[in-house]
C-alpha cells in the first residue's frame, strides 16, 4: 500500500501490528500531517491536474507553505514507488494525524504509535516551526484523542528529543540513530537516557543491544525488510523492530 496513507495503516493494522510508525510534519495552517518528506516527493506524487513532480522542483512543493485544504488535492497513491514495485495503485492523500488515530482506535484499541518529529537545524523556519512550537502542536493533538502513554515520541533531533523530555515527560522518547556512532558516544550529546534506541539496523551489533539493555533502554531498529535480518535482529535480542514488510515479520 502506499506508504503513510489511511489504506496502508489499515491493512497493517487488520495484519495485527502491535505498532504504527510514522513521520509528522506540519501545514502551513498548523495542522499535524502523517508524512515521510515536509515535502511532495517526486517518486509518488502527482499533482491536482494529473502531472508529476519533477526531482529538480518537489521542494518547492514544501507542506509547511501549503494549507491543508491544498495538500489534500494532492494525490501520493496512484504512482508506484520504484522500490516498492508490489505496491498496489490506490488513490490516496496525505492524512491528517487524527484520522490516523481515528481509523486505528476503530479497529484496533491496543495499538500504540510511534510518531517521528521530522525537524532538522536547517529546516527550522523553512520546512517547519520552531522545534518547541512543532512539539507543541503535535502533543495537543495527540492527547485530544488519546492517551500519551500510547503514543511513542522519535526523533533524529536531540532538541526535539531535549524539549519533549523536559516539558512532556509523560511520553517515551526514542532516540533515532544512523551516524554509525557507539551507543555511548550518541548518549553523550542527550542530558538523559531516553526509554528507546532505535538505530539504523545495518549498524547495530549484539553489543549494542546489550550495552543499550544494561543503560535501562528498550532497542527498535529500522528499517527491517527481509526475513533474514528480521530472524538476525530477533537472535541480537532487540525488543521491536520497524518494517515496510510486516507480513515478512508473521511469516
Amino acid at each position: 500500500m502506499p506508504e503513510n496513507t489511511i489504506a496502508a495503516f489499515t491493512k497493517a493494522l487488520l495484519m495485527g501490528v502491535t505498532t504504527l510508525e510514522f513521520d509528522l510534519v506540519i501545514s502551513k495552517d498548523e495542522q499535524v500531517v502523517v508524512s515521510h518528506d515536509p515535502f511532495f516527493h517526486h517518486e509518488i506524487t502527482m499533482l491536482p491536474d494529473g502531472s508529476h513532480i519533477t526531482s529538480e522542483n518537489e521542494r518547492s512543493y514544501n507542506l509547511y507553505a501549503l494549507n491543508y485544504d491544498e495538500i489534500k488535492t494532492f494525490d501520493v497513491g496512484l504512482t508506484i514507488h520504484p522500490r516498492f514495485l508490489t505496491q498496489i495503485k490506490v488513490p490516496a492523500i496525505k492524512p491528517l494525524l487524527k484520522d490516523v488515530i481515528a481509523i486505528a482506535e476503530k479497529l484496533n484499541k491496543k495499538i500504540k504509535y510511534n510518531g517521528e518529529i521530522k525537524s532538522t537545524l536547517e529546516g527550522d523556519t523553512i520546512f517547519h516551526p520552531p522545534v518547541h512550537r512543532f512539539c507543541d502542536l503535535v502533543v495537543t493533538e495527540i492527547k485530544k484523542y488519546i492517551d500519551p502513554e500510547k503514543f511513542t515520541i522519535q526523533s533524529f533531533d536531540i532538541r526535539a528529543l531535549e524539549y519533549m523530555h523536559t516539558v512532556y515527560p509523560e511520553f517515551q522518547l526514542s532516540y533515532l540513530t544512523e551516524n554509525g556512532k557507539s551507543i555511548r558516544e550518541n548518549l553523550s550529546v542527550l542530558s538523559f537516557t531516553p526509554h528507546i534506541y532505535s538505530p539504523d539496523f545495518q549498524q547495530l551489533t549484539t553489543k549494542d543491544v546489550d550495552e543499550a539493555h544494561k543503560a535501562g533502554m528498550r532497542v527498535i531498529p529500522w528499517t527491517i525488510n527481509t526475513k533474514t535480518d528480521i530472524q538476525k535482529a530477533i537472535e541480537m535480542g532487540v525488543d521491536g523492530i520497524i518494517t515496510d514488510y510486516p507480513n515478512l515479520f508473521f511469516e
